[in-house]
């Protein structure tokens, strides 16, 4: 039986592809900050799914990520979905130090922690839930952009320490585009607005097909390819909206 724990699965993207993976009869870890939002996960299937309360932002939220994996019996999947965000255009310090605390240190904490778990145990995969954020620096919203650039780059660089290490860990980026989940507070604003049903079938597909990187969707890999070649004196000009 398989076996994978999912990160940040008490709402949005995380909580969705939890309970796919539950249909599909894995054994689940599911933890989050909030364990009272986990209980409906666990009503799915409660001999095969485990919850654990886990702030990612607890220096010891590590060893409690080791203990969730001991308790399903071991490791097969990795899914962190655990991350914050918010606009702040007059650089409000709290949001700025919250975001790189939870999607910074929080997420490196975790996604090592996971690596190192794997590498003791045969392998298995990491997949991340980062964003097309990361794709250039956004005015609008700098210390997401900057943490999710952030994490494009982690994951890049353990994928290669696995492969000089000879370990048989794979990894998974996804970049979503904007989704309508809790983190995004009055979402009818943002353009190209995507469900978090269809972004979890897709990401579904992606670990499935041990995808490296996956932009989702289609829309969103032409607009993340655009952004690319924008020179940088034009973008550091473009207009941010209020």
């Amino acid at each position: 039986m398989k076996r994978a724990i999912v990160m940040g699965a008490s709402s949005g993207i995380g909580h969705e592809v939890a309970r796919l993976l539950i249909m599909q009869g894995w054994t689940v870890g599911v933890a989050a900050r909030r364990k009272e939002k986990l209980e409906d996960l666990k009503n799915c299937a409660p001999e095969r799914v485990f919850t654990a309360q886990i702030d990612v932002t607890n220096e010891k939220a590590d060893e409690a990520l080791s203990q969730l994996a001991d308790q399903i019996g071991g490791l097969d999947l990795y899914f962190h979905a655990a991350g914050i965000g918010w606009k702040n255009l007059t650089l409000e310090p709290e949001k700025e130090m919250k975001t790189m605390q939870t999607n910074g240190l929080g997420f490196v904490r975790m996604v090592s922690e996971a690596y190192r778990y794997l590498a003791k145990h045969g392998g298995g995969h990491i997949v991340c839930i980062t964003s097309v954020a990361g794709t250039k620096g956004i005015g609008a919203i700098p210390a997401y952009s900057a943490t999710k650039a952030m994490q494009n780059t982690y994951l890049q660089a353990l994928e290669q320490l696995a492969a000089n290490n000879h370990l048989n860990i794979r990894f998974t980026d996804i970049r979503p585009g904007f989704v309508d989940t809790p983190l995004l507070p009055d979402s009818s604003h943002f353009p190209m607005l995507m469900k978090t049903e269809d972004v979890a079938n897709s990401i579904m597909k992606a670990i499935e097909r041990k995808r490296h990187v996956c932009i989702i969707d289609g829309r969103w890999c032409i607009f993340t390819a655009m952004w690319r070649r924008i020179p940088n004196w034009i973008w550091r000009r473009m207009k941010l909206k209020e």
